[in-house]
């Protein structure tokens, strides 16, 4: 099973919650996104965030749009206005996530690559 970014599987869009941001996961196929809902708990996303999120992850699911959405609470340190980070806008969060390698079974890179 080869270790891949999830860049190779999904898409995501990111933003600011006030203290904390969301992160919109998209498969790029039926069968990403059924491996993408048993492999990336909330307990998994906490941990890729450790350095920057201090409080919960929340998890939600849109099946029918093959969405996954993290709220990741107080990730911001108060959000654009009230924090003294340089950067704490949730914005670049999407791609961070992106960027978590996950072993991923071969059939699911062939239906991301068929496009099913």
């Amino acid at each position: 099973m080869p270790q891949v970014q999830l860049s190779a599987i999904a898409s995501a869009r990111s933003g600011d919650k006030g203290e904390g941001s969301n992160v919109g996961l998209i498969a790029h196929s039926e069968a990403a996104y059924a491996f993408l809902r048993e492999a990336l708990t909330e307990d998994v996303v906490r941990a890729h965030f450790a350095g920057i999120n201090h409080g919960g992850v929340k998890r939600y699911a849109a099946d029918n749009m093959r969405v996954l959405n993290f709220l990741l609470e107080d990730s911001l340190g108060g959000g654009g206005s009230a924090s003294l980070k340089t950067d704490a806008q949730g914005k670049t969060h999407g791609l961070a996530l992106l960027r978590m390698t996950l072993d991923v079974p071969d059939d699911v890179l062939a239906s991301v690559e068929a496009g099913r």
